[in-house]
């Protein structure tokens, strides 16, 4: 086909719409429903799926956690229920330290004393929701936080439980408007702490914000945070390569198997959990949002056919005698099916289109709402205007068919 009898063709299709917009409308409306579902839930799930690696590569790609409790994402009502095994004490933590020290490694422990601190200085306080961290001198680098002023928690002052501390930045912003933080004192629950250091800003990362935190000595959150029962640490090793981390993870369960006296025909009673892993596990778990939302925009494009082809019958039907005139003056059948499927394919990819505007705009509502930036999802725009066309290819087919196969004797007789 010549590019002069596509431009009519498209031109002629257009103005055909025009001639009946309530049934172009709707039916656009249906295509552009389907596509906006489509495209805008695959593009919110790019851009959780971004801030997912994001956030875990802020742990990095070499760290990995023992804990007391499997962890299992779960979305809706699959999968397994997490499992809770017994505790793991500051003493266990401890010894698994000593033993576990190598050069390449990097071990540290901690636990969330709270989640719902009131932090306060002359007469300034935070709202109760501030998280109380106990650490101890190598969680900061272990766990991928910056130094943005002051200096690091020492072994001494962990040993003593010394009364100093390192805060977020909304802690910051919130009691100390001019920043200067380093050198002066907080109240947490009725003590007096000395702020050695704050850490530079880095966003909330799955309900936890190290930004809106205190961190202090372990033995010093113990001291004002005493629990009735035996509390639970987190041990968190980072490597300096990927390959000494996989070593390592064998090493790292043997020791702890014998911190915890396990026999060798005992199961382990406690679990490993690697950064990339639970990143890898959050993702897959979202390609069933995917799938769910794949299946909404065909059901709807589905529809979307059938009043595509009623619309389109409907106009092979009003257009009878136009058709047998353009027969009599000498338009071939292909002529015609080509004009009659171009009018459907400029339906087809017009609702596609407003659907796909609609979609990447509902779709990166959600991404900056989570703190991403503007995403182009070209894949599934693509997927889209594809499905559109393929939609518009299939439903015009029958109709331009059957209006290229009309006599032009009876067609010019039609009433």
């Amino acid at each position: 086909m010549n590019i002069g009898l596509l431009s009519e063709n498209i031109r002629l299709a257009f103005s055909s719409l025009r001639s009946q917009p309530l049934r172009a409308v709707l039916t656009l409306l249906i295509i552009a429903f389907g596509i906006t579902a489509l495209v805008g839930i695959l593009t919110a799930t790019s851009a959780i799926e971004a801030t997912i690696s994001g956030q875990f590569s802020q742990l990095g790609a070499t760290t990995y956690t023992i804990q007391n409790r499997s962890t299992e994402v779960r979305i809706g009502r699959g999968g397994r229920r997490t499992t809770f095994f017994p505790e793991i004490s500051y003493a266990e933590a401890t010894q698994f330290k000593e033993r576990f020290s190598q050069p390449d490694l990097t071990v540290s422990l901690s636990y969330n004393a709270t989640s719902v601190a009131e932090v306060g200085h002359r007469g300034r306080k935070t709202n109760p929701n501030v998280s109380v961290m106990a650490i101890d001198e190598d969680y900061i680098f272990s766990n991928g936080y910056t130094l943005l002023s002051g200096r690091n928690i020492t072994e001494r002052e962990r040993q003593l439980g010394s009364s100093v501390c390192i805060l977020g930045s909304e802690v910051v912003e919130k009691l100390f408007p001019d920043g200067a933080a380093v050198g002066k004192t907080v109240e947490l629950r009725q003590t007096i702490f000395q702020v050695i250091g704050v850490l530079e800003e880095r966003g909330s990362s799955f309900g936890f914000s190290g930004d809106r935190s205190v961190m202090i000595p372990l033995r010093a959150a113990s001291a004002i945070y005493p629990s009735p029962s035996p509390r639970t640490h987190a041990i968190n090793v980072r490597a300096k390569s990927a390959a000494i981390m996989d070593a390592s993870i064998p090493e790292a369960q043997g020791v702890m198997r014998v911190v915890r006296k396990l026999r060798p025909t005992e199961e382990t009673n406690f679990t490993v959990v690697r950064s990339d892993n639970l990143s890898e596990s959050l993702i897959s778990q979202l390609s069933y949002v995917s799938i769910a939302a794949t299946g909404i925009g065909l059901i709807t494009l589905l529809g979307a056919a059938v009043a595509l082809m009623n619309i389109m019958l409907v106009s092979v039907t009003e257009r009878t005698r136009e058709i047998g005139t353009r027969k009599a003056l000498g338009a071939s059948p292909s002529t015609i099916r080509v004009q009659f499927l171009t009018e459907a394919i400029v339906l087809g990819l017009s609702g596609g289109l407003i659907g796909v505007m609609l979609g990447i705009a509902i779709g990166n509502v959600v991404s900056f709402q989570i703190g991403n930036a503007f995403i182009m999802p070209w894949a599934w725009v693509l997927l889209g205007l594809s499905l559109c066309f393929i939609t518009a290819l299939i439903s015009g087919f029958y109709p331009a068919a059957r209006a290229s196969k009309l006599d032009p004797v009876e067609a010019l007789r039609y009433e």
